[in-house]
């Protein structure tokens, strides 16, 4: 995650301490000071103007809120070991001795505080209602429909018709067990999305089990019962099946769950799937996959030592007729937005290697010399679907063919970062 810069601006303009009202919460009595760890902060260019726009995957933060970068230095010190006197103290030894206002930094922490982009208690308390709420609700409502694609059902269709238009037939002779498509923005991945579903075709499942990236979960798994809705229709969940694989997730809570809210990983494939199968002709289990940190090492054996009885319950799901797997991941993520010196060209080469080298791992079923590359660099370039792909290695039937359909690195030029998908079919030849 990049550090942002304080002073931000909203939508209208205003920097956010001019749109809110001061000392809405005070810090004199708090230890540390700290920024939200789940947020996300894209650098721009705005009239030579160095920004950071703030995604919020909660929506508490105004959209379209900007944070400039000329006290960004200010922010990178809120990271929960420093206290208001420590910042202080510490922003006029920068200064070479030169006083820093304490008023000014109260200010900045007041404006970040009311923008919901410091981990506060009024922060906390939001959050929690957002959480009984999603948790009160059957359906998961979608995040994306109205920004990512049209949320008007015939303009929706006719869209996602131009998505997958340039699907070709190559499925397997047999109908295909799994796919791995792509969980980036529709129109930059739309010849590899075209391609991973074109693999669909004459394909009828009646139940599929989505393995999407849960980008701010913090444990293995997270199934979710609700059901998905979408502008085509309500795509319902297997309910019993989901309950099987909640029974085998003894970290699974409302916290964990709650990720679905704002993922999209998922999402998309839920509408895709909408529009090529209908959304009434099958059933959906949602699984979101995390982070692997918990880990006692960096291991197949870890993982599944780890994941054992979620990964038997699963491959139970997936081995009954009717099943199709889908694995919604994308693969590197490389630049400065990600966390590198190098920009996404500059690690184009040796990063698309690592990716080609994993799907070739992936199609041939090698799960040890899958695990064996992404150690061998380190994930280095922050392959965000390992998991989900690992997962996948552990539940498919023995005896599936795979087979690389596609694979693509889309530039993001004002951030200067890359992020690398593909697509791969898995069937019996």
């Amino acid at each position: 995650m990049a550090i942002p810069a304080p002073l931000a601006r909203d939508p209208s303009g205003k920097s956010i301490g001019q749109a809110a009202a001061s000392g809405l919460w005070c810090l004199m009595d708090q230890s540390t000071i700290s920024y939200r760890t789940d947020l996300d902060f894209i650098p721009v260019e705005d009239a030579g103007e160095r920004l950071f726009l703030i995604r919020d995957p909660l929506g508490l933060v105004a959209e379209g809120a900007a944070l400039p970068a000329v006290v960004a230095t200010i922010m990178a010190l809120f990271d929960g070991t420093r206290g208001e006197a420590d910042v202080l103290a510490e922003l006029t030894r920068r200064q070479g001795g030169e006083l820093f206002p304490a008023e000014d930094l109260r200010q900045l922490i007041d404006e970040l505080a009311a923008a919901y982009i410091l981990d506060t208690p009024a922060y906390r308390a939001a959050r929690e209602a957002l959480v009984a709420e999603f948790a009160a609700s059957p359906v998961r409502e979608s995040a994306l429909a109205g920004r990512a694609y049209p949320d008007e059902p015939a303009e929706c269709a006719a869209y996602l018709d131009q998505v997958l238009s340039g699907a070709e037939d190559l499925a397997p002779s047999a109908a295909p067990k799994a796919l791995v498509a792509p969980h980036i923005d529709l129109e930059a991945g739309r010849q590899v999305y075209a391609r991973a579903y074109g693999a669909l075709a004459g394909a009828t499942p009646t139940r599929v089990v989505v393995l999407g990236v849960g980008h701010q979960l913090e444990t293995l798994f997270a199934p979710t019962a609700k059901s998905f809705r979408t502008p085509l229709g309500e795509v319902r969940t297997d309910a019993a099946a989901v309950a099987r694989l909640a029974a085998a997730c003894p970290d699974l809570g409302p916290e964990a769950e709650f990720v679905h809210k704002s993922e999209h990983s998922v999402e998309f494939q839920a509408l895709l799937l909408s529009r090529l199968l209908g959304a009434e002709t099958f059933s959906l289990v949602p699984v979101l996959c995390g982070s692997l940190s918990g880990l006692p090492e960096y291991s197949r054996q870890a993982f599944r030592d780890a994941a054992g009885p979620f990964l038997e319950a699963l491959a139970a799901i997936v081995a009954e007729p009717g099943t199709l797997v889908v694995a919604g991941v994308d693969f590197c993520h490389i630049g400065p937005k990600f966390g590198h010196e190098q920009s996404g060209r500059e690690l184009e080469e040796p990063a698309a290697a690592h990716d080609r080298a994993l799907l070739g791992h992936l199609a041939a079923g090698d799960a040890e010399a899958f695990w064996a590359e992404s150690r061998r660099v380190k994930n280095a370039f922050h392959v965000c679907g390992f998991t989900a792909l690992a997962t996948l290695l552990e539940v498919l039937p023995a005896g599936l063919g795979g087979r690389v359909l596609d694979h693509q690195v889309w530039h993001e030029g004002p951030t200067e970062s890359a992020v690398g998908f593909a697509a791969a079919v898995f069937g019996r030849e």
